[in-house]
């Protein structure tokens, strides 16, 4: 008799026995229907949105992705994003996968010759807000993950230091007062290579890992005929990013490029690894500077017969 079981003969009260309902044989038996699993490709201006993640009662990219995806395909899906930005910053590479029905994926051409995934683009591209486009849709292998797969994701900050460069028509540039010293930024950002426990620079989720490896921290001022000529501009790469990560590395570089802090600080604050705020005198969590500056500019893979050996390798170091 199985132990989950009380034995009738051994209960001081009668035992009323009951034989649980049993499902149909037809749906005991109904396999699962098969999906394909599909890589977007995305960007987005982020000033309107609070952030990536779907929030109750908020406007997201999450949300309003999926709410267009229903309105296609008629049933509910959610999506799977390489990096969850906060609120107001941009995209231009983002990725982000779904597995669809392919029964429900061979009805979106209609009586057209497109091919699915090119009608599931053109279909997106009419019932998406404007701030919102998807470039891209393929088949993916189904190890393909594009959070825990991904072997690096590289962010641009950029930030306009004076009125002889401030674009009123950029919404992807943050608006700076004070003059910054780029060479002093670049020298105080090698420190910060390599590999690290960055949580002076993030805010943690419980249980989860904040030890990064920074690939790649770059501050420059493009010349005249180049994108961005005048701004300052920060190339930041890493194998993957805590929450708040690179808009507190800028916020402390961009304290060295005023003036206010010594080259040497930034990796005083690396070094602290506290969440404490700063006082006076003594050292804290790094300063946070306002999204509008950042841009996710892209995201790199393995080779599809890598997917699924890099995607747990990422589970296991990020807990």
């Amino acid at each position: 008799m199985p132990a989950a079981f009380p034995d009738p003969d051994r209960t001081a009260t009668p035992v009323e026995w009951t034989v649980p309902e049993q499902a149909p044989a037809a749906e005991q038996t109904r396999p699962a229907a098969p999906t394909a699993r599909l890589r977007l490709d995305l960007s987005y201006d982020g000033s309107a949105f609070r952030g990536w993640a779907a929030q109750p009662g908020q406007r997201t990219v999450q949300g309003e992705l999926e709410d267009a995806l229903a309105r296609i395909t008629r049933v509910p899906l959610r999506v799977t994003v390489a990096g969850r930005t906060d609120a107001g910053v941009h995209a231009r590479g983002q990725v982000c996968h779904l597995d669809v029905p392919r029964e429900v994926l061979a009805t979106l051409p209609g009586r057209s010759d497109r091919s699915p995934v090119e009608s599931l683009i053109t279909r997106l591209a009419g019932v998406l807000p404007k701030d919102v486009v998807v470039h891209v849709a393929r088949e993916v292998p189904g190890d393909f993950d594009a959070r825990f797969g991904a072997l690096w994701r590289r962010y641009r900050y950029r930030i306009s230091d004076g009125p002889a460069v401030h674009d009123p028509l950029r919404r992807d540039v943050l608006r700076h007062r004070r003059h910054l010293d780029v060479p002093a930024m670049a020298r105080a950002s090698e420190s910060l290579l390599g590999e690290h426990d960055f949580l002076s620079f993030c805010r943690p989720r419980e249980g989860a890992s904040t030890i990064r490896t920074l690939r790649e921290l770059r501050w420059e001022r493009p010349d005249v005929g180049r994108a961005d000529e005048g701004l300052v501009v920060a190339t930041v790469v890493a194998d993957a990013f805590c929450h708040h990560m690179v808009r507190s590395l800028v916020g402390t570089l961009i304290a060295v490029g005023e003036g206010r802090r010594d080259e040497g600080w930034p990796a005083q604050v690396l070094a602290a690894r506290t969440r404490e705020a700063a006082t006076r005198d003594g050292l804290g969590s790094a300063p946070m500077c306002p999204p509008q500056g950042l841009t996710l500019d892209h995201v790199a893979y393995p080779p599809d017969e890598e997917l699924a050996a890099r995607a747990a390798i990422a589970r296991a170091r990020r807990g």
